[in-house]
């Protein structure tokens, strides 16, 4: 399963495109900065991507693009366990 988006670079606010694998039930993230580029290696996900990566999977189950409950309460757990983000827009 893979999931693609985009948004701003925390440091430079650039666009970025980022995309979620989950593979063998393992998420990776990985994000790059022109949109026929390469994908840079592994990227530490934030609080806001996880969330990013529930609503998609809560839109594609609704659509029966081979969502499964356990994918969704996966994510579910991760974003429990992780602290909340300060607002980082100001």
């Amino acid at each position: 399963m893979q999931i693609k988006w985009t948004d701003r670079d925390p440091e430079t606010g650039e666009r970025r495109f980022l995309c979620a694998d989950r593979f063998a039930g393992k998420w990776r993230f990985r994000c790059k900065l022109t949109r026929r580029g390469p994908w840079n290696g592994d990227l530490e996900p934030t609080r806001i991507m996880w969330e990013t990566v529930l609503d998609n999977l809560r839109r594609r189950y609704r659509r029966r693009e081979g969502v499964s409950d356990e994918d969704i309460e996966q994510v579910e757990r991760i974003l429990k366990e992780l602290p909340e983000e300060e607002d980082q827009s100001g």
